[in-house]
């Protein structure tokens, strides 16, 4: 028996149960553009625009719509909804800026990273109280989120292929994490007779 036991009326049940689907689906999006950026480094600065934008909104649209569907259940709601916004707005202002430069294209990235990253810490501290939720995996990813984002601060004048290169290791890298933690959450879902 586990040591934190989880009541049948526990409103975490339904919500594990919704939720380790959407974050494996965050997790795949994040590692299939990862792997689009490394495998294509010539790629052009305008076709780097579009798949984080595509990215970017499809991820904030998941993200968002499931935040307020399950608001009644999840706890810290609001940040999960503020993930989905931030991608979202990101994602419109690579696609109505679709000649941004280089470096406006390292900058918009890196503010999306450390916005994203800063919510999906707090969001994840909110279920540290929640036994296995993957809540440490949120918070990982998140810090990865916020350092990435300053490297690119720090370091903006690196070079296109350097950036492309850093923005398929992080997504590659913040996938694999949100995978886990999509598991994590699916295997806890499990435990709680919810699957």
């Amino acid at each position: 028996m586990s040591a934190n036991p989880v009541s049948p009326s526990d409103p975490f049940r339904s919500l594990f149960k919704q939720i380790w689907w959407v974050v494996l689906i965050r997790g795949i999006l994040a590692v299939l553009f990862g792997i689009v950026a490394l495998v294509w480094p010539d790629i052009t600065v305008w076709a780097l625009v579009i798949v984080f934008a595509i990215y970017a909104i499809v991820d904030g649209v998941v993200l968002g719509a499931h935040a307020v569907r399950d608001r009644a259940a999840l706890a810290g709601w609001g940040w999960w909804l503020a993930m989905g916004v931030v991608s979202v707005v990101a994602g419109i202002v690579a696609l109505v800026w679709p000649g941004i430069t280089a470096l406006v294209l390292l900058y918009v990235i890196a503010f999306y990273a450390i916005l994203y990253g800063i919510t999906g810490i707090v969001g994840g501290l909110r279920f540290r109280k929640v036994p296995d939720s993957g809540w440490v995996w949120s918070v990982i990813a998140g810090v990865l989120a916020v350092v990435f984002g300053l490297i690119l601060l720090i370091f903006p004048g690196e070079g296109i292929l350097s950036l492309i290169f850093l923005v398929g290791i992080y997504a590659i890298l913040f996938g694999a994490l949100l995978i886990v933690m999509a598991f994590q959450v699916r295997n806890s879902a499990k435990r709680m007779g919810v699957i």
